[in-house]
This record gives C-alpha cells, sequence and structure tokens, in this order.
C-alpha cells in the first residue's frame, strides 16, 4: 500500500496540505523567514503570484491571502502593476 503525500515541494517552497496550519499561513511563515533573514532584501521584489503558484500548486486567492498577511504585519508593501516588495527595515 502507498502512503499520501502530504507535500506539496515543487521548489523552495514546501507545503504541507494536511498540516493543521492553513496553507497560505505556511507561505506567508517561508517568505516571511527569507525576509527577515536578508535572503529577500529591503525594496527587493517578492516572487510573483504567478511563480508562487506554479512553484507550490496553490491557488491564486491563498497565495494572495498569504503576501496580504505579510503587507498586514509591515513586512512588504503592493505596488499596483508592479509586484510586492520587501519594506525597508526601520532602524
Amino acid at each position: 500500500m502507498t502512503s499520501t503525500v502530504t507535500l506539496i515541494s515543487m521548489g523552495r517552497y514546501v507545503i504541507d496540505v494536511h498540516a493543521p496550519e492553513p496553507s497560505y499561513l505556511q507561505l506567508a511563515s517561508q517568505l516571511r523567514a527569507r525576509i527577515q533573514s536578508g535572503e529577500i532584501g529591503p525594496r527587493e521584489a517578492l516572487p510573483s503570484i504567478t511563480y508562487l503558484t506554479g512553484e507550490t500548486g496553490l491557488a491564486v486567492g491563498t497565495v494572495r491571502k498569504a503576501i496580504g498577511v505579510l503587507v498586514d504585519e509591515g513586512l512588504a508593501y503592493t505596488v499596483p502593476g508592479r509586484g510586492t516588495f520587501a519594506s525597508p527595515r526601520k532602524s
């Protein structure tokens, strides 16, 4: 008998679809870690929604919700027609 695959790992982002934590919060957590570590620097673009949906297999709405969490936390900001960027670090 084969086991059910519970992880979506198509790249650098891993989503456990059977975890109690919602998928959008898992993605937000991974993006947050990359911003806080400096892997995504201040004013640097976050991966696009198209890229993230392709990498994770998540729906566009789920990815937007994850990005919205970061915007609400002040870690990112969105420029219409340009994308989402990491917020400048506060001194």
